[in-house]
């Protein structure tokens, strides 16, 4: 089912781990897979002056494709100024690992959007303006998240294993 490269990425994934003092972190989930994603960056100044992403870490609680698209947007991201870090879709995630199985490429589209997350959180924070794709995907992805927090509530008040503590069944 998966290639080399994402069994690889999966096996030793590359920046994992949560990072002490990010500049700007980016949190996102999937109510369908129960995957849940957490970017965080440090943006420093290169030696020309420019912002860009000089450190890159993560935390995902998900499957492989989930763990090796977190990996390998990570290794995209560093060195990248925050306009081309913008400009990393979940497809350049997807291709770099040698492509994903179909029903596997939401895990591409949560790592994109959580590098979006922090890089958000990150201009917000700096009271800085919020380019306009990056405003539209933020609303995107808070619309998301409080779907996912209003259906979990739900989940709870009616499950009574769940109120026991009990995780719901993943399919």
């Amino acid at each position: 089912m998966y290639n080399e490269k994402v069994v690889e990425h999966f096996r030793q994934p590359h920046n994992m781990g949560k990072m002490s003092e990010p500049s700007a972190v980016g949190r996102v989930g999937n109510m369908l897979c129960g995957d849940v994603m957490w970017f965080y960056i440090r943006v420093e100044p290169d030696a020309g002056g420019r912002e860009i992403i000089s450190d890159v870490s993560w935390e995902t609680f998900g499957c492989t494709a989930a763990i090796a698209t977190s990996s390998m947007m990570s290794d995209l991201a560093k060195g990248k100024t925050l306009d081309e870090a913008i400009a990393i879709t979940n497809r350049d995630v997807a291709d770099k690992l040698g492509g994903l199985p179909a029903v596997k490429m939401h895990c591409s589209a949560l790592a994109a959007d959580a590098l979006n997350e922090a890089i958000h959180d990150y201009l917000t924070k700096q009271a800085r303006p919020i380019p306009q794709a990056l405003a539209v995907r933020h609303e995107r992805i808070q619309k998301e998240m409080a779907s996912l927090e209003e259906r979990y509530k739900a989940f709870l008040s009616k499950d009574p294993k769940a109120q026991q503590g009990e995780a719901p069944a993943c399919s």
